[in-house]
């Protein structure tokens, strides 16, 4: 059923404490002492809201019956219901959901969308399971969690392992509790069902922009400027798409299993073809390999690790020579590599605001659907253009103003939006 939004990138070795949930602390504790948020209401937003830890049976196809582990974590309500998307790995932790629940608090006030931020996870291999099982699994799951999610509370969306299928199932097993169909209680739904044009490419455009709008304060130029790209999944392989289509060098891929590089430029829709005939970029032809460690510390002005977290670590942040860091994954630059990348001048153009542009056509496609009136493609991309680079501006002058690094600005912005919402709604009773 689903292909993985995001590819396995065996990450750098590094003494550090790489936990998912404490690096979003971290992260959080970091902005809230520079702009001296209030030591009460530090505590309120560190916490989830509401979280919930699952016990899902499912019948497999054998007849035998297993029971596999699931979680939803709401994290902020106060500028609007929750929203963010559902994972089905091997790996995921209750700590994990946490982080990119609090995450998307931040993602979504940082671009200004009146949403808070939540995350769901399954533990399983989907690549183990059949699309029945899938199927079973996941309309358990939509099940379980029905009670806090909705319209109003709660809008789930893809994530690694899930896609628009997964959210179909969702949505249709939602809309049976309910009696009525019910197309906003998810996004990245098939457009046939109420899907958004120009979800599919949201995050990678997104991306695009803020990189556009970085140059330009940098005084790069964007065309001939030379790109490496850690990760061939949906946001690393269509920004390698836009990145090139706008004149860019993109010199370097890598997939899971392994990268190539070319100096004179990578002709990104011959690389297309060729994963899609053999599985992997590897072999690509006039291409040299390159492992997806030694890809991160290429001589290039632009690095865009769209992979996992913790790609770039105390253990390899001296080595990176971009000049802009792209994150268009989630957490792939830990706090210590933070400092060493601000030191040495890198602008790094966090997750928040870099990879906000997946969550931004999700705020469209869930307006889309309240309305029952769509958009054009190119009316979405025009919408989707406004807000990142708005959004970067904001993040960059609040950055200058604390005279701190972009992801501590973003963090700054963010979350003093949401502290106000808070402030004027209030602590009730």
């Amino acid at each position: 059923m689903a292909t993985a939004r995001v590819p396995h990138v065996v990450a750098p070795k590094s003494q550090e404490d790489l936990n998912s949930f404490r690096i979003a602390m971290h992260q959080f504790d970091t902005a809230a002492a520079k702009m001296n948020l209030d030591a009460g209401m530090r505590e309120v937003l560190r916490r989830p809201r509401r979280a919930l830890s699952l016990s899902l049976p499912v019948k497999m196809d054998d007849g035998s019956l297993r029971v596999f582990e699931g979680f939803r974590v709401q994290h902020n309500t106060a500028r609007g219901p929750c929203k963010g998307g559902i994972r089905y790995h091997p790996n995921v932790t209750y700590d994990e959901v946490q982080a990119l629940a609090s995450w998307m608090t931040w993602k979504c006030a940082t671009v200004n969308i009146p949403f808070g931020g939540a995350k769901g996870g399954i533990v399983c291999d989907p690549k183990s399971l059949s699309k029945d099982e899938l199927e079973r699994l996941t309309r358990r799951y939509a099940y379980e969690i029905s009670p806090i999610i909705g319209p109003d509370r709660d809008i789930p969306a893809p994530d690694v392992y899930t896609d628009a299928q997964t959210m179909a199932w969702i949505m249709d097993t939602y809309s049976m509790t309910q009696g009525h169909s019910a197309p906003g209680v998810v996004t990245g739904k098939p457009t046939y069902l109420g899907g958004s044009f120009g979800r599919h490419e949201a995050t990678a455009r997104g991306c695009f922009f803020v990189i556009r709008a970085a140059c330009n304060v940098l005084n790069i130029e964007l065309r001939g400027a030379t790109v490496a790209i850690q990760g061939f999944g949906n946001a690393g392989s269509i920004a390698a798409e836009l990145l090139h289509q706008n004149g860019a060098k993109v010199i370097a891929v890598s997939d899971s299993k392994g990268g190539v590089l070319s100096k004179k430029g990578l002709d990104i829709a011959a690389v297309l073809a060729h994963k899609e005939r053999s599985g992997s970029v590897v072999k690509f032809s006039g291409s040299s390999p390159i492992s997806s460690t030694d890809l991160l510390e290429l001589d290039c002005d632009i690095l865009v690790p769209a992979a996992l977290e913790n790609q770039i670590t105390a253990a390899n942040a001296d080595q990176i020579k971009a000049r802009i860091v792209a994150e268009a994954a989630n957490g792939p630059t830990t706090p210590a590599a933070d400092a060493v990348l601000h030191k040495k001048g890198v602008m790094v153009l966090p997750d928040i605001l870099a990879n906000a542009g997946g969550v931004t056509v999700s705020y469209f496609e869930w307006v889309q659907d309240l309305q029952e009136l769509f958009w054009d493609e190119d009316d979405v991309n025009r919408r989707l253009e406004k807000v990142m680079t708005r959004s970067f501006s904001d993040v960059h002058s609040t950055a200058k103003k604390y005279r701190v690094d972009m992801r501590t600005g973003a963090y700054i912005l963010a979350i003093d939006r949401v502290a106000t919402a808070m402030k004027a709604r209030g602590i009730w009773p």
